[in-house]
C-alpha cells in the first residue's frame, strides 16, 4: 500500500454562500487541523503492519443509556510475512474474554501500549488468508473528537450513543488495525440495542453502509448493515438514538439510491426543510464526476452531539444541517473517501477539491455573480501573502498549521483547480477528473499529486508540467501591468509580470482581458501569455476606454494594471499578418532586420495546432475555423497576432 495520512473533514457549521466564505474556509481549517494534530500527536503501530485486513464482522451490544459496549469482533486477515502472532489496537481498558480460531481458543495478552497480542497456534505463511474472533467488552474512554459518546439530547434527555474515530478513536471501543494505509475490503455490522427506550420511545441504529435487516427478539433489536467497498477504520461508525428516519431519493439514472436522515424528533421539522439540498449537490457532483461511489448502498446523514460533521463513509454524522456542512461531507465520499491523499504533502487532492466541489455548488445554485464573489475573496485569501506552495516539503509536514492552511491546501488548491479547468475547457477538465477518480490503481484507494497529474495528462494529451511546477510546486503569483494604445481598429498591447516569489521566474498563463469602449461596448479577449513584455494585437471595432485585467477573478494575481501608453509599439506593429479574416492563405510581412525563428498557431484553448519555421505564407485550410493565434518567435521577443479562420 502507498503510504497516507488523510485529512479528515470536521467543520464547524456555518452557511456557506460567497459572502461569509473567508469565515466558513476558518472554521473548517480550524476544526481539521485540530483533528489532525491529535493525529500527529499519536503513532501508527509498526506492531500491526505485517497483516492485512480483509474483512470485520462486527457484532456490538450496546445501550444508549449505558456508557458500555460488548460484542465479538471477526477479522479475516492475509500475512504479509510469516506470523507467529497477530496484534490488534485496543485500548487497554477494555477487557477481552476470549479469542477463538475455528472454535479453538487461543492465548492473548494485553499490555498497556494498548495492544491485544494474540498467539497463533502454527506460523502463518506469507499470503495465507485466515480469520479469528475476539470477545470483549467496557466502557470506552474517548480518545478523539469523541471516540465513544454517550450523552443525551432533546427536553426529555433522550439517551444517545455515537463514535467519531477520528484519528486513533477506534480502538477506544473495538479491536482493530488503525494503521491508515490498510484499507478493509467489506464489513458487516451487527448493532444489538434495546428495543425500545426508557421512555418506550424506538431505538433506531446507524450504521455504514445498507441496512439489511432488523430482528426483534424479546426486548432486544438486531440491526444488521453491510457495507462492500473499503473502508479505513476510523470511518467505520455506529450511533443509537429515538431517531426520526426519513429519506430523498436520488434518480441516479434509473437506479435510484437513498439519502436517509437520522434525525432528533425535535429537530426533524428543520431539518427536512435544509437536508432537500442533499440531492440536487448529489445530481451535480454525479453529472460532473462520476456516480456517487456508494450508490448501491446509501448516502445519509446522522444527527450526533458534536457541532461539526464527519464524513463517515455512506453516511455523515452531522452536528446541523447547512449547505455548507452537507456540500462539504458529500464532496469528501469522491475525493477524500473513494481516492484518499496519499501523504500530508498531497493534503489538497482531499481539501483543495472539497473547497472548489463547494466552489462548484455556489456556481450551480447560486450563479455565476455569486461565483465570481467566491473567486474573487478566495484570490484574496491566497494572495494576502506573498508566498506559500500547494504542495509541502518534508519540514512543511511538521507543523499542523501549515498542512491546514486556509489560504494554501484549500484556497490555493481549488483556484489551482479552478486554473486548470479554464486551461482545458470544461470538456476535457471535467473528463480528466473522471478518469483520475476511475483509475484501477486509485480507486477505492490513495493517490499521490503525481497520480493525478499523469491522469489529467494522459486524459486530455496536454503536457502539464509547466503548470503545475508554476502553481502547484513553487510559491506566489504574478502581478500583471499591461501597456495598451489603440490605432484605427488594431489594439495594441504589451503584457508585463512580476512575481511575488523568487521560486517562479515566469508564470505562463492565459491572461483574461476585458475591453471597454466610449459607448458601452465590451470584448473579452484570452492572451496566451508565455513570455515577460510580449506584445499583442487585437482587432477592435470600437473606440476604447478602458482595458481590464481578469475582471472576473479566473486567476492568482494581485495588483494588475492596464496604463493607456502614450507610443505605438513600433516591433509589433511593423509585422503584419493578412488576410484577416481567412479561409486558408495567411501572409506574414516583416522588416528584414527582424528575423524569425518560429511560427506557431493556436486555437482559442491555448493548444498548440501547426508549427514551422520562417515563411511569408501559412497554409492554414486543414484547422478547424474559429479564433486562431498567430504566435511569431524571433530571437528576444514572441509577437502574438489574433485571426479568424472561416
Amino acid at each position: 500500500m502507498k503510504q497516507f495520512l488523510t485529512g479528515i473533514i470536521l467543520i464547524f457549521v456555518i452557511q456557506i454562500n460567497a459572502q461569509d466564505y473567508n469565515e466558513t474556509l476558518n472554521a473548517i481549517r480550524a476544526s481539521e487541523a485540530n483533528a489532525a494534530l491529535q493525529q500527529m500527536m499519536s503513532s501508527q503501530n509498526a506492531n500491526t503492519g505485517n497483516y492485512d485486513v480483509k474483512y470485520h464482522r462486527l457484532e456490538l451490544n450496546v445501550d444508549p443509556s449505558v456508557a458500555e459496549i460488548s460484542g465479538d469482533i471477526t477479522t479475516y486477515f492475509e500475512a504479509k510475512e510469516a506470523m507467529t502472532d497477530i496484534t490488534f489496537d485496543l485500548a487497554d481498558n477494555m477487557t477481552v474474554s476470549q479469542v477463538l480460531q475455528r472454535g479453538n481458543s487461543l492465548s492473548f495478552v494485553q499490555n498497556t501500549d494498548d495492544e491485544l497480542v494474540i498467539t497463533l497456534p502454527v506460523t502463518q505463511v506469507q499470503g495465507v488468508l485466515d480469520s479469528l474472533t475476539v470477545s470483549y467488552s467496557g466502557n470506552p474512554v474517548s480518545s478523539g473528537f469523541g471516540s465513544f459518546e454517550q450523552t443525551t439530547h432533546g427536553d426529555d434527555d433522550d439517551p444517545i450513543i455515537w463514535t467519531l474515530s477520528e484519528p486513533y478513536g477506534a480502538k477506544g471501543w473495538w479491536p482493530c488495525k488503525q494503521d491508515l494505509i490498510d484499507k478493509i475490503d467489506s464489513i458487516d455490522v451487527y448493532l444489538t440495542t434495546p428495543d425500545l427506550s426508557p421512555l418506550d420511545k424506538n431505538y433506531v441504529s446507524v450504521s455504514n453502509g445498507l441496512e439489511q435487516s432488523q430482528i426483534i427478539s424479546g426486548t432486544q433489536k438486531t440491526t444488521h448493515f453491510k457495507h462492500g467497498h473499503p473502508i479505513p477504520a476510523y470511518l467505520i461508525a455506529i450511533a443509537v438514538t429515538n431517531y426520526d428516519v426519513y429519506s430523498h431519493e436520488v434518480p441516479n439514472n434509473g437506479s435510484p439510491f437513498d439519502i436517509v436522515n437520522y434525525v432528533y424528533p425535535e429537530d426533524v421539522v428543520t431539518a427536512q426543510a435544509s437536508t432537500g439540498i442533499t440531492v440536487d449537490i448529489m445530481n451535480l457532483f454525479t453529472d460532473l464526476f462520476e456516480e456517487y461511489p456508494f450508490a448501491d448502498e446509501k448516502y445519509g446523514h446522522a444527527q450526533f452531539g458534536w457541532g461539526g460533521g464527519m464524513e463517515h463513509t455512506t453516511v455523515s454524522f452531522m452536528g446541523s444541517f447547512s449547505r455548507a456542512l452537507i456540500a462539504h461531507e458529500l464532496a469528501h465520499q469522491w475525493f477524500g473517501n473513494k481516492i484518499t491523499c496519499g501523504s500530508w504533502k498531497d493534503i489538497w487532492l482531499n481539501e483543495g477539491f472539497a473547497t472548489y466541489l463547494a466552489g462548484l455548488v455556489i456556481e450551480d445554485l447560486d450563479g455565476e455573480g455569486s461565483f465570481k464573489t467566491w473567486r474573487q475573496q478566495t484570490t484574496a485569501n491566497i494572495t494576502s501573502q506573498p508566498d506559500g506552495a500547494v504542495y509541502l516539503t518534508d519540514q512543511d509536514t511538521t507543523s499542523v498549521n501549515r498542512i491546514f492552511s486556509s489560504r494554501l491546501s484549500y484556497s490555493k488548491g481549488a483556484m489551482v483547480l479552478h486554473m486548470l479547468r479554464r486551461k482545458l475547457g470544461d470538456t476535457d477538465f471535467y473528463q480528466g477528473l473522471k478518469d483520475y477518480l476511475d483509475t484501477p490503481a486509485l480507486a477505492f484507494d490513495y493517490a499521490k499529486t503525481q497520480d493525478f497529474i499523469d491522469v489529467m495528462e494522459l486524459s486530455t494529451g496536454q503536457n502539464l508540467d509547466e503548470f503545475f511546477n508554476d502553481w502547484l510546486y513553487n510559491q506566489g503569483y504574478p502581478s500583471y501591468n499591461v501597456n495598451w494604445n489603440q490605432d484605427g481598429n488594431q489594439l495594441q498591447l504589451m503584457v508585463s509580470q512580476t512575481q511575488s516569489d523568487a521560486s517562479v521566474s515566469f508564470f505562463e498563463a492565459n491572461v483574461p482581458i476585458r475591453i471597454l469602449g466610449t459607448l458601452g461596448e465590451s470584448l473579452d479577449v484570452v492572451l496566451d501569455n508565455t513570455s515577460n513584455n510580449e506584445q499583442f494585437v487585437e482587432t477592435i471595432d470600437f473606440t476604447i476606454q478602458e482595458v481590464l485585467i481578469d475582471p472576473d477573478y479566473h486567476l492568482i494575481s494581485k495588483n494588475n494594471a492596464a496604463t493607456l501608453s502614450t507610443s505605438d509599439f513600433d516591433f509589433n506593429s511593423e509585422i503584419n499578418v493578412y488576410p484577416n479574416p481567412t479561409t486558408a492563405i495567411i501572409n506574414i510581412i516583416k522588416p528584414e532586420y527582424i528575423e524569425v525563428e518560429t511560427i506557431k498557431i493556436y486555437n482559442s484553448l491555448g493548444q498548440l495546432l501547426l508549427q514551422q519555421d520562417w515563411a511569408t505564407e501559412v497554409d492554414l485550410k486543414t484547422l478547424a475555423s474559429g479564433i486562431l493565434f498567430v504566435q511569431i518567435q524571433t530571437n528576444d521577443k514572441i509577437i502574438n497576432k489574433r485571426i479568424i479562420k472561416n
